[in-house]
């Protein structure tokens, strides 16, 4: 007798302990059963003219073996040549092994049922696992037999075992279990069991979720498990995200791969994948389907919420057919294309893919369309919405045809149509096709052409009145729209402002009210600080309505930090500033506008706001407006009463000495203060507008040097200003802007001919040739005014002859 049921005696297979199991508890195993090639039971046993018994497959190699190396065909066993090669099948014995071998597994799958059933060893149950794994292997009709034996829901409760080995060989003895059996697949799909093997995909053990997922691919091959599978809460996510995994190896990622495209056979496995950004099965369906499968999935496509990535593979997938089914389909395939389009129209790159597949001169036609089959208003505001998403993003759509005769977007009559599609529907659609026009004044290239049709349109009253509208974003975009078009139509834009409709009074409570800092208001303002600046009928309103308190009350706190870390805050502190700057250019003809100046202190807040670092516009805007009031100082500044001269000094004016009056300025020759008189020589404003004059920004350098030059005008006291400006080292640096900024050099060869008259000055400048070359080519190639200043200038350091003693002045 053999020592085991397969008649292996090598070392290799007593160390094996995947027979371990079938080794015990077995019917007697007779030699004859035995092949003598193989030592293993045979299953297709035949006889030799010799008498011997041999496996078929064993003695048919034996026999070419021989062949190839060009021996004779002899026996094996009894090494007699063999003078025929036909093999006569042995029935009987056949018949007797597989009856021995069916006794044997019958046992064996009870001991199997009996193990699996009671709280045995790991040992013992990793044994069974493995025989039955071996018994399925060995032939396809024995997966019947492991069914018959009810052996699966067993082997289904060792995937909740504690031990770390039993799941995996669980998980992987099911997958053999199951492979090309219907009915082993279908008892899987009772109960519970397919949400437990989708518990171990979550599994700490790599091996454990390998098995688990070719385990689901296996049952995946069965519709009713594909939607079995797709059912259980999260199944599909984590199979998406192994898809991609780097803790994955490359088969447990392909195999969720393969798993998920047999899970696409239901519908309802596509919706989840889409939601977990795997929309390309979803898409295809779109491309491909049936009628009504587009519809569905289109209709899908439009309620989900994708990634910015998501969307440009959306449109660049199925873009143009979206398109088509806008511009052919009927009204519920249109309604569903519609909502597609209006997710992946929200981003850039994808909005540009559906201008460049012709999503424009269909989305024009819905919008104005009247008449049969034409979109209804809740359809038509999407549609605005997609308009409105794409002209944000794209460009050149001066370019673009939208209609009959090559119209673009930006042709009068289209401009038109959106204006009084504007004045006659609800604040919905309006907010959309303000969006739209908005978009497209956010370039150079097409703001002209709005800004004419506009015009001619006669809307601008219009428009403004949606200032007062009590939706948000209504007002917010016609704030934006007006705020684009005001470099334009400023001065017609300020006078409908400035209109007994209120509009300007609502424009300053949106800009100052208390709720931190929104869009809104950052809006507000800005179109507010763009209008006219030297418009004083504005101006003077803004004063009466007691704007400007308020303007300096929220620029107060926001320098106070109440407001930090909204992305408003800068765009609105730089309008607020550019608004307050606007009553400086009234103080001449406003004596309110000089006692709300005195009164805030507004001088020491703009000197305050020129170290602003980083805000470039504020620097510039607080120096103009510092120049501004600097030029109304000499009219604001007190002369001082001088006391009478005594009875001699009277009569003999020699005899008398002149007063000294301490705390007089140098320049004005009065009593001055910043707050007051707005005299720059007080609160260190000369020192910080000094130096901004080698700022980056050649703008802040410009007003920065036109606020100092006030200083330096015929009807201050020039040489003390000049000596003040020595002492506080400003020469220098307004030599360096004649040398460096070429654009500058009107205003700074204004000002280095004012330090030139003091002859130190001029001694100093004389021997700098940099400053005597760049003299000369001011006067050489400069504008007439400057080149007159040049020459002076050249005069007082003696490069050109001083002529004005000799000939005498003809004007």
């Amino acid at each position: 007798m053999a020592g085991s049921r397969d008649g292996s005696f090598d070392s290799s297979s007593q160390s094996d302990d995947s027979h371990l199991f079938e080794r015990r508890h077995l019917e007697p195993i007779y030699d004859t059963f035995l092949c003598p090639l193989t030592k293993k039971v045979m299953r297709d046993p035949v006889t030799l003219e010799t008498g011997q018994t041999f496996e078929r497959e064993a003695i048919e190699r034996w026999f070419r073996e021989c062949r190839e190396s060009g021996k004779k065909l002899v026996c094996p066993l009894t090494l007699k040549e063999l003078k025929s090669t036909d093999l006569n099948p042995s029935l009987a014995l056949r018949s007797t092994i597989e009856q021995w071998t069916a006794r044997n597994d019958s046992i064996q799958l009870e001991i199997a049922r009996g193990t699996l059933s009671m709280s045995s060893s790991e040992m013992d149950v990793l044994q069974v696992l493995k025989y039955v794994q071996r018994l399925c292997l060995k032939n396809q009709s024995n997966r019947s037999v492991v069914r018959n034996a009810e052996l699966i829901p067993k082997i289904v409760d060792q995937l909740k075992s504690s031990s770390l080995m039993v799941p995996s060989k669980a998980l992987e003895t099911l997958r053999i279990v199951a492979e090309d059996d219907d009915d082993n697949k279908e008892i899987l799909a009772q109960g519970d069991t397919v949400r437990t093997i989708v518990k171990h995909l979550w599994h700490e053990l790599s091996r454990e979720r390998a098995e688990a997922v070719s385990l689901l691919y296996e049952l995946s091959k069965s519709i009713v498990l594909c939607d079995k599978i797709g059912s259980v809460n999260g199944a599909i996510l984590i199979l998406v995200g192994m898809t991609s995994s780097q803790s994955e190896n490359v088969v447990t990622r392909e195999m969720a791969d393969k798993t998920l495209k047999n899970l696409e056979k239901c519908e309802s496995n596509l919706r989840q994948m889409a939601e977990c950004g795997r929309l390309q099965p979803l898409l295809t369906l779109i491309l491909e389907g049936s009628p009504e499968t587009k519809l569905s999935m289109t209709a899908y496509l439009g309620e989900l919420v994708i990634s910015n990535d998501v969307k440009v593979l959306v449109a660049r997938t199925v873009g143009s057919s979206l398109i088509n089914i806008l511009k052919s389909g009927d009204m519920k395939s249109r309604e569903a294309a519609l909502k597609s389009l209006n997710q992946i129209s929200s981003y850039e790159t994808s909005a540009r893919l559906l201008i460049e597949a012709g999503i424009l001169p269909p989305l024009v036609k819905d919008l104005f369309i009247v008449g049969p089959n034409h979109l209804p208003m809740r359809l038509k505001e999407i549609a605005a919405t997609i308009l409105a998403n794409v002209v944000t993003f794209g460009e050149d759509f001066d370019k673009i045809p939208v209609g009959p005769g090559r119209q673009t977007l930006v042709s009068e009559d289209v401009v038109h149509n959106l204006l009084q599609l504007i004045s006659n529907t609800g604040p919905a659609i309006e907010c959309k096709l303000l969006q739209v026009l908005e978009g497209l004044t956010n370039s150079a290239s097409t703001t002209k052409s709005i800004v004419t049709a506009i015009s001619s349109s006669g809307a601008m009253t219009s428009l403004v009145q949606f200032i007062d509208a009590p939706q948000k974003e209504l007002c917010l975009a016609s704030l934006k729209l007006l705020q684009n078009i005001s470099p334009y139509m400023g001065q017609e834009l300020a006078d409908c402002l400035r209109g007994t409709s209120g509009q300007l009074s609502s424009l300053v409570k949106v800009i100052t009210e208390d709720i931190g800092v929104t869009e809104e208001q950052a809006a507000a303002v800005g179109l507010l600080a763009d209008l006219p600046e030297r418009d004083l009928g504005l101006t003077r309103q803004m004063l009466d309505e007691g704007a400007f308190q308020r303007v300096i009350s929220r620029i107060h706190r926001i320098r106070q930090g109440e407001t930090r870390g909204n992305r408003f805050v800068t765009p609105y502190l730089e309008g607020l500033v550019r608004v307050l700057a606007r009553i400086t250019f009234i103080l001449p003809e406003e004596p309110d506008a000089i006692c709300i100046c005195r009164e805030n202190n507004v001088a020491a807040l703009f000197t305050d706001l020129l170290q602003s670092n980083g805000l470039d516009n504020i620097q510039m805007v607080s120096a103009r407006a510092l120049e501004n009031m600097s030029l109304e100082s000499i009219k604001l500044t007190e002369l001082p009463d001088l006391p009478a001269p005594g009875f001699c000094g009277a009569i003999f004016p020699c005899l008398s000495k002149q007063a000294v009056i301490s705390g007089q300025c140098q320049i004005h020759r009065g009593i001055c203060s910043l707050k007051e008189t707005f005299c720059l020589l007080d609160g260190q404003a000369i020192e910080k507008l000094v130096a901004l004059l080698d700022h980056p920004n050649e703008r802040v350098v410009e007003a920065s040097l036109a606020a100092l030059c006030t200083l330096l005008k015929d009807d201050v006291d020039t040489e003390k200003a000049v000596i003040l400006f020595m002492d506080v080292d400003a020469i220098k640096p307004i030599l360096n802007v004649l040398l460096e900024r070429r654009n500058l050099r009107r205003k700074a060869v204004w000002a280095i001919e004012r330090f030139l008259r003091t002859e130190v000055i001029a001694i100093g400048v004389a021997e700098d040739p940099n400053i005597i070359t760049e003299l000369v080519d001011a006067f050489q190639h400069g504008d007439t005014q400057t080149r007159q200043v040049a020459e002076r200038a050249l005069k007082h350091v003696d490069r050109i002859p001083n002529f004005s003693g000799i000939f005498p002045n003809r004007n």
